[in-house]
């Protein structure tokens, strides 16, 4: 590919794929190449994460561990290797095809033609040998050697085998694709794991703290301060947080099973340290600029390579409408008879034969797989165009997506804060009837849900974290 161009468009004009029309041999209109902007919004700094190995880029041993099963057993990623290998074995189809067919043949037969027949009345008066008649009927034994050549003038086989090469190279990137994003989803799906876990103990700890209020309330109305309402509204409060935590439970299970999935096994625990999620800091993700997405980007190369065999493709396609050269020859032994096959030159057969060919009348079927193959490579071009347009948004909006991440972050603890000191003021102030019940309530319910959102919120963090790595190429290196 052109450097010059592909450092400063989003869609890359592969130097010579021209776009041969259907009316051959006319060009058909390109689409004007659309140009990416100069960076993500964010950083003009060269430096990019997706340089990094997978293993530098998560330094956590539990999650490595998982992702190396996943590289291993994914069945998902073996299907793409059995791509790869199908792919490959069409080059050796399109290499063959260049190369003469070389066969041998045995065969014998007998045949009886009519005495009243020009061959039969010819049969008839002829010996094979002074005082010997022609057979009758009449045997035939023969061993041979034959080969068939079509000499590729117009190099439509070559081009074939091209393009058979290009698709390969391109199902190479497809599996790399398959790997970036597979570690993407063992990662995403842990830190899920991670999130539910905590969010299971902040429940448990707020069903703590409620059954205390409980206690409070059951006692206050025991001393006639507080009513029976207070009481089932306080149960009530447990007995949701009971079900949450059920819920919870359920999505680890979930969870668990997906990554399991990922990993080609049955259901087992998945390994983890939860304690320390909420502290957690994803490493600092640095984009690079755009151009290296071209560089980096499984799809984009492979959606590139795509477009270069859709030319070949049509290359191909246009060389059926051209006269083709064939040539066959045979040499071998026969005779009526087996003790004749051994006796020379007698027995010797050999031919030799070219045939010229070429479409005449009829062509449509041709016409029609020379179209098909030109809106092919129109179709892999706006392909192209639509890979690099998708990973260019993806990214920017990562980027922006980790910068107000971590802004949201930053303000979300200190809402826990302030509701975390609110509950042991409203507590306080409850147990010394400054404060109803209510109020007690909604704070706790207040502070719940502040604090689920603060996990979901690292969550979303260390995904971002995972899918800028993810859609800046990263991982299949």
């Amino acid at each position: 590919m052109n450097k010059s161009i592909m450092y400063r468009y989003a869609v890359v004009m592969v130097t010579g794929l021209t776009i041969i029309s259907c009316k051959a041999p006319s060009a058909a209109t390109v689409p004007e190449p659309t140009a990416i902007p100069e960076s993500f919004g964010l950083s003009q700094d060269t430096v990019n994460v997706a340089a990094l190995n997978w293993e530098s880029y998560f330094n956590d041993p539990k999650l490595t561990a998982l992702i190396t099963v996943a590289l291993q057993n994914n069945q998902e990623l073996n299907i793409t290797l059995q791509d790869i290998e199908i792919a490959k074995n069409d080059i050796r189809v399109r290499k063959g095809q260049l190369l003469p067919s070389v066969g041998l043949r045995a065969g014998s037969g007998v045949e009886k033609v009519g005495r009243y027949t020009s061959q039969g009345a010819g049969d008839a008066t002829t010996e094979i040998a002074p005082g010997k008649e022609f057979p009758d009927p009449l045997t035939d034994f023969n061993i041979s050697a034959f080969a068939n050549w079509e000499v590729d003038i117009w190099k439509k086989l070559h081009n074939a085998k091209k393009a058979a090469v290009t698709k390969y190279l391109a199902s190479v990137e497809g599996k790399n694709f398959v790997i970036t994003n597979l570690i993407a989803e063992v990662a995403d799906s842990y830190y899920e794991l991670q999130s539910l876990d905590n969010q299971l103990e902040i429940v448990k700890q707020n069903i703590d703290l409620q059954q205390h209020a409980l206690e409070i309330v059951k006692a206050q109305k025991e001393s006639a301060r507080a009513t029976e309402l207070a009481v089932q509204k306080f149960q009530a409060e447990v007995l949701s947080s009971k079900s949450l935590e059920f819920d919870i439970n359920q999505n680890i299970v979930e969870t668990e099973n997906k990554i399991n999935f990922l990993l080609g096994r049955y259901p087992e625990k998945i390994e983890r340290e939860s304690s320390n999620f909420l502290n957690l800091l994803p490493s600092a993700a640095s984009a690079g600029i755009p151009s290296q997405l071209l560089a980096n980007r499984p799809d984009i190369k492979q959606a590139e390579l795509e477009l270069a065999a859709a030319k070949l493709d049509v290359k191909v396609a246009r060389a059926e409408f051209y006269p083709s050269l064939e040539i066959s020859a045979g040499y071998g032994l026969q005779a009526f008879k087996t003790s004749y096959l051994l006796k020379f030159p007698e027995s010797i057969l050999y031919n030799l034969v070219g045939d010229i060919t070429a479409p005449l009348i009829n062509r449509n079927a041709i016409k029609a797989e020379f179209a098909s193959a030109n809106a092919r490579q129109i179709q892999a071009l706006y392909n192209y165009e639509r890979t690099i347009l998708n990973a260019y948004f993806e990214v920017a909006n990562q980027m922006a997506n980790i910068n107000n991440l971590d802004k949201k972050y930053q303000m979300k603890s200190q809402q826990v804060a302030a509701l975390n000191t609110s509950i042991s003021v409203a507590g306080e102030l409850f147990k010394y009837a400054r404060a109803d019940y209510f109020e007690v309530l909604m704070t706790q319910r207040d502070a719940l849900d502040t604090k689920l959102e603060l996990v979901e919120t690292k969550e979303r963090q260390l995904n971002a974290f995972v899918h800028v790595y993810r859609d800046l190429g990263g991982g299949w290196r």
